[in-house]
């Protein structure tokens, strides 16, 4: 299996965010790409490729001109005020609150932001691109004919909508991805959203729409982040309704309930009859995640990637979650490694 990578993502390193009501290292670091690179080359998964340069329309397919415009300058007028820190939201646009657009870049941040765990770097930027092109070259190889590609995207991408960043996550590449298989010539595209986390980002983006099949596995959002979205009454909106599956599950389910959800997922996957799937694959299912309450193994990791292989569809995989940093790399490859199985 091809993997794409770019040691780009690196620029992207945040130095806190807030949890648990106190500024904390960040969970989501550089080491976590690094040590999946490590274990794809370790393991002998495939070659591994620099991402060609796409530019922002594919992009703009699926995200607000505003929004990305704000993420392209919001560094530079930041530190123009004399801040040489990481930028955080000190509040957000709410209830009854105008849903303007401030013309001031901290007010802005607020604007286009979900949480304070997603800190805007100096490094954001050229990082964020690059994960995009990483996404974007991985659909490239499908196109050319490969059945399975490994997209090593950092940031990660679900969380982030078509207007708002949050969760680590800043520009959506499994949406990207999607979107560009769609402009490429495919009819149906399928997005499988195995984060412990609810990919809220991406079903915004498709959310009234029937060319994508959204289905996320996930910790139920009325106890688990990001609560205000997929919860399993959410079926999509004028075109879309009937296209959009969540399946949230009880912080401590076991595997065997996870894995009969997915195959209730597959089982709508191939009913669907999607012409390429993408999977927002994120291993923070793992028993060992620090801010996750899913037990999944590491050999259980083998048998989901078997299973989606078994769907029989050209693949795109985009790295999400998964913050046990040691074994992520373990775990991430050997999913691909369950795929490759089917190949």
């Amino acid at each position: 299996m091809l993997t794409i990578y770019s040691d780009k993502h690196r620029l992207q390193h945040g130095k806190a965010e807030l949890i648990d009501g106190t500024l904390k290292p960040c969970f989501e670091t550089p080491s976590r790409a690094d040590m999946v690179l490590q274990e794809v080359r370790s393991r002998g998964l495939g070659p591994v490729l620099e991402p060609q340069a796409h530019g922002l329309a594919p992009v703009l397919r699926v995200h607000d001109a505003g929004y990305v415009e704000f993420l392209q300058t919001a560094w530079q007028r930041w530190t123009a005020m004399g801040r040489d820190y990481d930028a955080l939201p000190k509040m957000w646009q709410i209830r009854r609150l105008r849903a303007a657009i401030p013309q001031h870049v901290e007010g802005q941040l607020c604007y286009y932001s979900m949480d304070c765990g997603t800190p805007l770097t100096a490094g954001t930027w050229p990082a964020i691109t690059a994960a995009a092109d990483v996404a974007l070259t991985a659909i490239d190889q499908l196109a050319a004919g490969q059945r399975g590609v490994f997209a090593l995207t950092r940031p990660p991408g679900h969380h982030a909508a078509r207007d708002y960043c949050g969760g680590y996550c800043f520009f959506n590449n499994a949406a990207i991805a999607a979107q560009s298989l769609l402009d490429r010539g495919a009819k149906r595209v399928a997005i499988l959203d195995v984060d412990y986390h609810h990919g809220n980002g991406t079903q915004d983006i498709f959310y009234q729409r029937d060319d994508v099949l959204f289905l996320s596995i996930h910790g139920d959002p009325a106890t688990e982040y990001p609560f205000f979205l997929g919860f399993a009454d959410e079926h999509g909106e004028g075109a879309g309704l009937g296209y959009n599956y969540n399946y949230p599950l009880p912080a401590a389910s076991s595997v065997a309930m996870w894995f009969a959800t997915l195959g209730t997922a597959l089982g709508e996957i191939r009913r669907y009859a999607p012409d390429a799937l993408v999977v927002s694959l994120g291993v923070d299912t793992f028993e060992g995640d620090p801010i996750s309450r899913f037990s999944l193994t590491s050999t259980d990791f083998l048998r989901l990637g078997e299973q989606i292989g078994g769907l029989g569809l050209p693949t795109a995989f985009c790295m999400e979650g998964g913050y046990a940093v040691e074994p992520i790399g373990l775990n991430a490859v050997n999913v691909l490694e369950g795929f490759s199985m089917h190949q």
